[in-house]
């Protein structure tokens, strides 16, 4: 009689790369149960096709994902040119061509072009709801919704390589962009078409590719040595401001109430990281500058 392996409690960030093929969901189950970890969650969208960077929170290091969201991003993506695909990407059916005879001149003179500050309409093939329900089940049926421009922006865009029809370019985007529109909107610049053959995210809010491990690299170390491989739950935060409290403010900041505290350079609305004087991480708590107070945001569990 097969036994499922018995869960336990893992906190933690593993960054994982995630291989192609695989729906990030899939892959973060598989790292689950390599851990055995009761409670899992990952940092946001990677495409099937997509391979690369995806942080992998286990137990209390999901309270703070979120915080990751809304980070800045890196890709490398490898385009086509001369051919759109129904999805924008390799996936899809290619349903229509145009001239493929580029010149890197002007492939770099539209890559510059879209660099900046710059709106774009999100794909139908993605994950952005409508009226509950994601875009890409609409795409599937061939309902077209309309979707609003938005705001996001290009640090950079430099070309890797360039032998037309094929162009590799590596990206610094702002958190909502679609690599997949950038690419086909580096094609409408020129006049022709394109669509990704391959995507890899190299990095989010601090973290390296560089970082990374596979599924099969976990899969062949024991429990102890797959351990070791976890970063601590403030990982997440490390951007965020941070303070230290005596041990009676970091017991009142448990029991729901506001130790006082006092600060000058603190920036409003912004969570604050909570340390105690022996290093350990509390949580996340806001500043109330006119009460001089401090209120609880997210706090780590202290059994955990």
């Amino acid at each position: 009689m097969n036994t499922k392996p018995q869960k336990r409690p893992v906190n933690g960030v593993l960054l994982l790369d995630k291989p192609q093929g695989l729906s990030r969901n899939t892959a973060l189950q598989k790292a689950r149960r390599l851990y055995r970890a009761e409670k899992a969650g990952h940092t946001g969208v990677l495409d099937p096709l997509a391979t690369g960077l995806l942080p992998v929170c286990f137990g209390e290091a999901t309270k703070f994902a979120q915080y990751l969201l809304d980070a800045d991003k890196a890709y490398t993506a490898t385009l086509k040119l001369g051919e759109a695909s129904s999805t924008g990407d390799a996936e899809g059916e290619i349903i229509a061509t145009a001239r493929a005879d580029i010149s890197a001149a002007e492939f770099q003179t539209a890559c510059q072009a879209l660099t900046g500050a710059i709106r774009q309409v999100p794909p139908m093939f993605s994950a952005l709801k409508h009226e509950g329900h994601p875009l890409y089940e609409y795409a599937r049926k061939g309902i077209v919704i309309e979707r609003k421009a938005r705001d996001i922006t290009i640090y950079s865009i430099n070309v890797e390589a360039f032998d037309a029809p094929q162009a590799v370019i590596n990206v610094r985007c702002s958190k909502g962009t679609y690599i997949r529109t950038l690419s086909e909107d580096i094609a409408k610049h020129i006049g022709t078409f394109a669509h990704l053959t391959a995507l890899r995210r190299t990095e989010t809010a601090g973290f390296n590719i560089s970082q990374t491990h596979s599924l099969e690299a976990l899969e062949a170390l024991d429990e102890a040595a797959r351990d070791t491989l976890l970063l601590p739950c403030d990982v997440l935060v490390q951007h965020l401001p941070r303070i230290t409290l005596d041990d009676e403010s970091v017991k009142m900041l448990k029991f729901g109430q506001q130790p006082e505290f006092h600060a000058v350079n603190l920036p409003a609305g912004t969570p604050i990281r909570v340390y105690s004087e022996n290093g350990g991480f509390i949580g996340l708590a806001d500043y109330l500058a006119d009460k001089g107070r401090l209120k609880a945001v997210r706090l780590m569990n202290t059994a955990a």
